[in-house]
């Protein structure tokens, strides 16, 4: 078991680790049960916090995957994604910016890419090509604000993606995004309200939550899967 201080693994319920996190997940659980009893309710009807952490071989590869994805259901996505790894079998670890750069539009909109994600596949692989943007590692000592600056650069990444980025690549423990839909829906069923807040209500409510933002977020996504069924 963690110090108190240090950071560590969540546990299911189990007393088995979920993710390794670059926080302590149960502090994190205790803070935010004290400074808002409301949602303090809300995690003990949810249960465990277990939110998993996707793993990335690199900034471009999280991207490149973030990019593919962008308004398709998980399914059609992970077909898609299949396909454009399927163009590269010699590419150890999964395709490079360099492949990306060197293949035809035609054969990448082949595999069933809309022309707006090619030109931003090629976008985010000429930046990465041309070391605009931080390595994983590089991006790992970043902070959230300036990360998210360096991040929108890239066409197709806006804001929204950037965050998600941060939360579920590099477990980030402080990302609020005002702008999730989903996220404004479970906090208006949540805490009562009539109407979806408006972003600045809920960043003033998020005041709350910090320096555990990302997990309160997760919290309030659950209740939706809770509600569905």
């Amino acid at each position: 078991m963690p110090l108190p201080w240090e950071p560590g693994p969540c546990s299911s319920g189990l007393d088995a680790p979920v993710a390794d996190w670059t926080f302590d997940c149960r502090r994190a659980v205790r803070h935010l049960k004290t400074s808002d009893p409301a949602l303090g309710a809300i995690i003990t009807n949810v249960g465990p916090f277990v939110m998993e952490l996707k793993t990335s071989r690199s900034l471009f590869g999280a991207l490149a995957e973030a990019i593919v994805y962008q308004q398709l259901s998980t399914k059609a996505a992970a077909t898609i994604y299949g396909r454009l790894e399927a163009l590269f079998p010699r590419s150890i670890g999964g395709f490079t910016p360099r492949d990306i750069l060197q293949t035809p539009v035609d054969k990448l909109r082949g595999v069933g890419l809309s022309a707006a994600k090619v030109l931003a596949l090629h976008d985010l692989a000429r930046r990465v090509d041309n070391q605009e943007l931080p390595t994983l590692q590089q991006a790992n000592e970043l902070e959230d604000a300036v990360l998210i600056e360096r991040l929108v650069q890239v066409r197709g990444i806006g804001r929204w993606s950037a965050e998600m980025f941060l939360m579920f690549r590099l477990g980030r423990p402080d990302v609020l995004p005002l702008d999730d839909y989903s996220l404004r829906k479970a906090y208006a069923a949540a805490f009562g309200k009539r109407q979806l807040p408006a972003p600045r209500t809920l960043e003033r409510h998020g005041e709350k939550w910090r320096p555990y933002r990302t997990v309160a977020s997760w919290y309030l996504w659950r209740t939706l899967d809770l509600t569905d069924k």
